[in-house]
């Protein structure tokens, strides 16, 4: 009971800020850096004094408040600077306010009404973070292509709880959880709002071919980027863990789950690497993850899951708010360098396969209750096989130094993996065939990045990249089609624009 009030005294904080802020255009920056500072300070000291007299059920919500906390605080602390001598840093301050507000209370509340509320609460916030600079009509577009999924998105959540409140009576998360329990699969009506559920979460973590927002939201300020990448699109992943009890009794979901976000990641993960735009890259980037996040949420991996979304979540932060660094970094962190070879990357990838087996057989001679199940395994020494690819000639140096950075990585994420795994949902049995869907996938994904950057001359390539470099065309026909039903406002010159545009492209097309 005292983590259930803390947590919602934690979103309270964010939300007196934002009415303070609405009461003054003077000293809002100060608003906002006490608020996300009081809110940091309680998110970490009420938890460890409500230990010592009520166990902790809500140690997910606990880390999560921790992350919304930190990337608040530093997000507001680089906004402050970005935008010094901006007109409208007050209209900014109270819309990062009022989304970390309701981000705060989705990650916070243990009652799925209130989760909703504040899901597509988020949304609208984010809108007006998006149309930060009103005059730039390209920001305008993409807003508007982001309001049309956010509101089909409302859509399936608010069928979803009139159909859970119909079926169980309740919208409390743990009483969900405890009527769940003694079911063997789900009535027809908790499927529905199950598959709703999920259609809401692939919409709001923009997966294909519904992805086209998210990849052009480059017009608003940078902090809104590290705020919408780091925070706000992982939410999907959040809610779909918090109803890990639903998704456990629907197997079919589970399998859309892992077929959306396995091809999501692979040919989002083609295109970023055609992209040169270090903010285009990384939000194609975003776009790959959120499918490899559906993805492990799919097989039952939820330790897995919510360590991703904790991981990208800084990362994200980190490169957007550096992207000038960024464009350094990124070359020396290419998954296969120019120097590599086909050869090398399955030797890279037979090394990590030794090191990962023999460092979790070590672990589980000391360990014995320790057990990864097999698409983490594999996911494991794929990941770490890309710290071997150092040059064509795998040198003896390189390859220790692979060794030392799997070594240590490996370790690293065995005792995240143990922390993880006693807060997250228990993991539900995976069929074998999705088994070998994920090894496709990512087979797929790293042969396709290999011919990218190593055979870019070559007559195939050449042929298929541009289709890789535009996205498969895939949010074109959406937006051509979502813009006739839900048309953008614009100006009259810019709308005639836009109109013998399209009359163009259709005339070429036909």
């Amino acid at each position: 009971m005292v983590l259930a009030w803390s947590g919602y005294l934690f979103a309270a904080i964010y939300g007196i800020g934002f009415l303070i802020s609405l009461m003054s255009n003077r000293r809002h920056w100060l608003v906002a850096r006490m608020t996300t500072f009081i809110a940091l300070l309680v998110d970490i000291i009420v938890p460890i004094v409500a230990y010592s007299v009520d166990m902790p059920q809500a140690a997910l919500t606990t880390v999560m408040g921790l992350l919304v906390a930190v990337l608040g605080w530093v997000i507001v602390d680089y906004a402050s600077r970005y935008l010094d001598g901006d007109s409208g840093q007050p209209r900014f301050v109270r819309a990062m306010l009022f989304t970390l507000f309701a981000v705060a209370l989705l990650v916070k509340s243990d009652n799925l009404l209130l989760m909703a509320l504040a899901w597509s609460s988020t949304s609208v916030s984010l809108h007006f973070l998006l149309t930060h600079y009103q005059e730039r009509k390209a920001a305008q577009i993409v807003a508007h292509k982001k309001f049309i999924v956010s509101r089909l998105a409302d859509v399936c959540l608010i069928i979803a709880l009139s159909l859970v409140y119909y079926a169980l009576g309740t919208f409390s998360l743990a009483s969900i959880n405890t009527q769940l329990s003694g079911l063997s699969s789900l009535p027809l009506s908790l499927t529905v709002a199950t598959f709703l559920f999920v259609l809401a979460a692939m919409l709001r973590t923009a997966q294909l071919p519904l992805h086209g927002w998210l990849i052009q939201v480059m017009e608003a300020p940078t902090p809104v980027s590290a705020l919408l990448h780091a925070g706000v699109v992982n939410m999907g992943g959040f809610v779909l863990i918090s109803l890990a009890a639903m998704l456990n009794l629907a197997p079919l979901l589970q399998a859309l789950l892992v077929v959306v976000g396995g091809m999501t990641a692979v040919l989002a993960g083609w295109v970023m690497m055609t992209r040169i735009s270090i903010k285009v890259r990384l939000a194609w980037s975003t776009c790959a993850q959120m499918g490899f996040m559906l993805m492990e949420i799919g097989l039952g991996l939820y330790e897995l899951a919510l360590l991703h979304l904790i991981a990208h979540s800084f990362y994200k932060a980190y490169n957007f708010l550096a992207a000038g660094e960024a464009v350094e970094q990124s070359v020396s962190r290419d998954y296969l360098p120019q120097t590599g070879s086909l050869k090398g990357t399955f030797v890279a990838v037979l090394l990590s396969a030794a090191m990962v087996i023999g460092v979790l057989w070590c672990w589980q001679y000391w360990w014995p209750a320790l057990t990864l199940p097999t698409a983490v395994l594999a996911i494991l020494i794929v990941g770490f096989s890309t710290l071997f690819w150092h040059s064509s000639t795998m040198s003896v140096a390189a390859t220790l130094l692979g060794a030392l950075r799997v070594l240590l990585l490996l370790h690293l994420y065995l005792l995240w993996h143990v922390l993880f795994a006693s807060i997250a949902p228990a993991a539900a049995p995976t069929h074998p065939a999705l088994l070998i869907f994920v090894c496709i996938a990512f087979a797929l994904l790293y042969a396709g990045q290999v011919a990218i950057c190593r055979y870019a001359n070559s007559n195939t390539i050449k042929r298929l990249y541009p289709w890789v470099y535009n996205g498969f065309y895939l949010d074109e026909t959406f937006t051509r089609l979502t813009f006739k039903l839900w048309p953008v406002k614009l100006s009259s010159e810019l709308a005639q624009t836009q109109v013998n545009r399209h009359q163009s492209t259709d005339g070429e097309l036909a």
